[in-house]
């Protein structure tokens, strides 16, 4: 039986991989969780599956969940100080890193210099701090397993693989929403069209960042990082059917797919049991019903996130910092309803053009770039208002 904390338990994936972990017949126990601001739910996890410390966003937050869940004999804390320590909780075998955005940097880099498994769903660490976690990972001995499905994909693809026999890796992109609404009609897209995915079910953030496909150009960034993959070897497809999650090609002209049904539980039930495999929680795929698996390239006019995030991955340095927060604030800006859809893009292109490289040896360079261009990205929004 293995310990468990989740980081972002109230959230989607955080709310998938306690489903797992309730289908698991008892492998594993829960002993951390770290929530934002669902108080309700997070107390209905805590009175199922007993942790012994929880973290939520705020002060206020925690204090109110301590007056109201007196009945359990657990540490109650708060703020990205008390999502960290959920992540060094010294009885941890696994962390699920969740929590969205860069918020879930720090924590993560806590679960890494613990020496643990790290099952990966927050992909903005990687993208804004890939060197400096890898280097953490040599030091102290973690073990990193991706879940999002294409990483997850690309991992098992090449879990019997030399690197240097990789010819291309290729993520595989659903699409979203928009893939066939032409580019004049998606400038006006309101919130709600935007968040009706046709294939996953997803937080909102990740859920326009399909939208955009900027979750493409993040993942591209990502697997750099998470596989030592030079650029050039790294490509996108659209599949819109979401069957097979990658696609790596060997220099012997072979390539290897991963397919799976189309649901997050399949890549974290990996995370959390590998090197095993366990019985799935889920329909196999029949694939007498599969009539067409369709790959196309990307319309980088209809979706030029992708393209910019391509240039900020060869360009480096402080670049991909300035690419995510520039695009987290656009992407909060729009789920407000005080930008346009078409505004994400435009916004975030301005932000990164304008950006004044600079090398990241630390995380406080990191979010001393994280600072400054949150701040440009709110003063170019006031400018366009």
């Amino acid at each position: 039986m293995e310990n468990i904390s989740i980081l972002g338990s109230t959230g989607s994936i955080g709310r998938s991989t306690l489903d797992v972990v309730d289908k698991s017949g008892g492998k594993f126990n829960v002993r951390g969780l770290a929530a934002g601001r669902n108080l309700d739910l997070l107390c209905r996890q805590v009175e199922k599956f007993k942790p012994k410390i929880v973290s939520l966003e705020r002060k206020e937050d925690a204090d109110e969940f301590r007056r109201n869940c007196k009945e359990y004999a657990l540490r109650i804390t708060y703020g990205q100080e008390g999502a960290e320590e959920v992540a060094r909780f010294e009885e941890n075998d696994i962390i699920v890193s969740a929590i969205t955005g860069i918020n879930g940097l720090k924590p993560t880099l806590a679960a890494v210099k613990a020496g643990k498994r790290v099952a990966l769903a927050n992909k903005e660490s990687m993208v804004v701090a890939g060197p400096l976690i890898q280097e953490t990972v040599q030091k102290s001995g973690a073990q990193i397993i991706p879940v999002d499905s294409e990483h997850s994909g690309i991992f098992q693809c090449l879990a019997k693989e030399r690197i240097e026999d990789v010819k291309k890796v290729i993520l595989t992109a659903s699409g979203g929403p928009f893939l066939q609404t032409s580019i004049e009609k998606m400038k006006n897209k309101t919130r709600e069209e935007a968040l009706n995915h046709p294939r996953w079910n997803m937080g909102e953030k990740v859920t326009i960042d399909s939208a955009t496909l900027m979750n493409k150009g993040l993942e591209l960034i990502e697997a750099r990082w998470l596989f030592g993959l030079l650029p050039e070897k790294l490509g996108i497809l659209i599949h819109p059917q979401s069957v097979v999650h990658s696609l790596v090609e060997m220099r012997d002209g072979s390539v290897l797919a991963q397919l799976s049904p189309t649901d997050m539980k399949v890549p974290i039930q990996y995370a959390l049991t590998y090197p095993r495999r366990e019985e799935a929680l889920l329909p196999s795929l029949d694939f007498s019903q599969i009539k067409v698996l369709e790959f196309y390239k990307v319309d980088v006019k209809k979706f030029p996130l992708v393209k910019l995030a391509r240039q900020v991955l060869e360009e480096g340095g402080s670049f991909p910092v300035a690419l995510n927060t520039a695009n987290e604030v656009a992407v909060e800006m729009f789920l407000k309803r005080r930008i346009k859809f078409s505004d994400i893009a435009d916004v975030v292109a301005e932000i990164v053009e304008n950006h004044k490289k600079r090398k990241i040896e630390s995380l406080d360079d990191i979010f001393e770039v994280d600072r400054e261009t949150r701040q440009q990205t709110r003063n170019l929004l006031k400018k366009r208002s």
